[in-house]
């Protein structure tokens, strides 16, 4: 038995397609769901959505929003969502440096 998975932004579907199983990021910790799990609407936390492809997991980055869990179908819809395997690790690392300076920038500006 499998659920049907639908992960989407106000821009666009991220995700549309038949999965096993899946554990998201809530804001009230991470809840695992596999077929015929009771009905829920939750609010989705920033964090990674695991999804289970027969043997395979997969990531997702959530970037906050609503899911509602319900005969056997699940719809997701953040504010973004991007595929772990879209996201460039060199670039991420790159735009996490970038930030922290500019964190760091902020906290002197405030010092002052």
């Amino acid at each position: 038995m499998t659920l049907n998975l639908c992960v989407f932004t106000p821009n666009r579907i991220v995700w549309d397609s038949e999965v096993k199983e899946i554990i998201l990021s809530t804001n009230s910790g991470q809840i695992g769901v596999l077929p015929n799990h009771a009905p829920i609407a939750t609010a989705v936390d920033i964090g990674i959505l695991r999804i289970r492809l027969n043997d395979q997991w997969l990531t997702m980055a959530l970037m906050g929003g609503f899911a509602r869990i319900g005969n056997n179908e699940i719809t997701i819809l953040v504010n973004d969502a991007e595929k772990g395997s879209d996201i460039d690790p060199q670039e991420a690392q790159q735009a996490l440096e970038i930030d922290e300076m500019h964190n760091l920038a902020c906290l002197f500006v405030n010092v002052k």
